[in-house]
């Protein structure tokens, strides 16, 4: 269709996951997409909250989806795109709607996604594939949700370049499992480096969060749920010291799977 702009609306393909559905006007949805070449983006899908729309189902968060847009790939004209065609790859969600502790972590895990990806048709292959992939693990039921969250937040802050400083002193580079661990600072410190207020976590919980980066699950699994606590205490405040502002999620997550 043409527009005040001068261009015609390009049809073209993608897919993507669902990460946030808002509701627009009595029919239709606005829906946030991490898409796989395109970056996060937004479309509408018209007439989605009839009973008889054929594609609303596909449209739900924390689904993997294939679908038809209409709009620019290259950000031409409206930020918002339109819903032409959708097809589900995996509706994840479904596999965990009625499942608080696992619900909670995939909605943790979808604001960091859109919180991650603040330029709209940014491209971010690494973080949509750690988004699908985590949200699969959530479906699958293998690991406890806190766990496939607290893997999740590590791994995309190691994408962004906010990666803790695990396996050596985050100031100097002084190499070794160091007692101390502050955030401001950027992870373990030695004790040269070390600021004042700096925490002094169990060293399994260093480990563990040094497994949870590398996908060791053996040991993240056989963790104690102290040692899980610790560590999502540290992941979370290290996350939200890089973003400047918490997640609204984050402190909803039921960690009763650690408990």
């Amino acid at each position: 269709m043409p527009t005040g702009s001068g261009y015609r609306r390009q049809l073209y393909r993608d897919d993507a996951v669902v990460l946030r559905v808002q509701k627009l006007g009595e029919s239709d949805r606005i829906i946030t997409l991490l898409t796989r070449r395109n970056g996060r983006l937004r479309a509408v899908a018209r007439g989605v909250r009839r009973t008889n729309s054929r594609f609303g189902a596909r449209l739900e968060p924390f689904g993997h989806i294939d679908l038809q847009l209409a709009g620019s790939p290259e950000g031409v004209g409206s930020s918002l795109h339109s819903v032409s065609q959708v097809e589900a790859v995996a509706l994840y969600g479904k596999q965990f709607l009625t499942d608080y502790p696992r619900y909670t972590a995939a909605s943790a895990i979808a604001e960091t996604a859109e919180r991650l990806t603040p330029v709209e048709r940014e491209p971010s292959l690494r973080l949509f594939q750690l988004t699908l992939g985590a949200l699969k693990a959530l479906a699958a039921g293998e690991h406890a949700g806190p766990l496939v969250l607290d893997a999740y937040l590590l791994r995309a802050m190691s994408t962004a370049g906010w990666a803790p400083a695990i396996a050596e002193c985050a100031v100097c580079g002084t190499p070794g499992r160091h007692a101390a661990f502050s955030v401001p600072a950027g992870g373990a410190v030695c004790p040269d480096c070390r600021p004042p207020g700096a925490a002094h976590p169990s060293p399994a919980t260093l480990g563990l969060m040094s497994a949870l980066t590398s996908g060791d699950w053996q040991v993240a699994d056989a963790s104690e749920p102290p040692i899980r606590r610790e560590c999502s205490g540290l992941v979370a405040a290290h996350l939200q010291w890089h973003m400047e502002r918490a997640l609204r999620s984050l402190p909803l997550v039921d960690r009763r799977e650690s408990s």
